[in-house]
C-alpha cells in the first residue's frame, strides 16, 4: 500500500522534473506566460530556473525514496 504523501512527493518530482526539462529548451519568449521567467521576446534560456526546479525535484524524489521504505519492527 502506498502511502499518500510519497505519492504526492512522487507526483510533484515529476512534475518538477518537467518544468527542468521545459526551462531548458524553451526560450523564455515560448514560455506559458504564466511561467516566472517569461519574457516577451526573449531568447535565452532560464538556467537558474531550471536548476532550481531539478533540486526540488530531486529532493521530493528523495523524500518520497526515504519515506517508502519499509517501518522497523522493534
Amino acid at each position: 500500500m502506498t502511502k499518500p504523501l510519497v505519492l504526492a512527493a512522487t507526483v510533484l518530482g515529476i512534475v518538477f522534473l518537467a518544468l527542468t526539462i521545459m526551462y531548458f529548451v524553451t526560450p523564455a519568449g515560448s514560455l506559458p506566460s504564466f511561467f516566472p521567467g517569461y519574457a516577451s521576446g526573449g531568447t535565452g534560456h532560464h538556467s537558474k530556473h531550471a536548476i532550481v526546479a531539478l533540486v526540488i525535484a530531486l529532493v521530493l524524489f528523495a523524500f518520497a525514496w526515504f519515506q517508502s521504505k519499509p517501518a522497523k519492527s522493534a
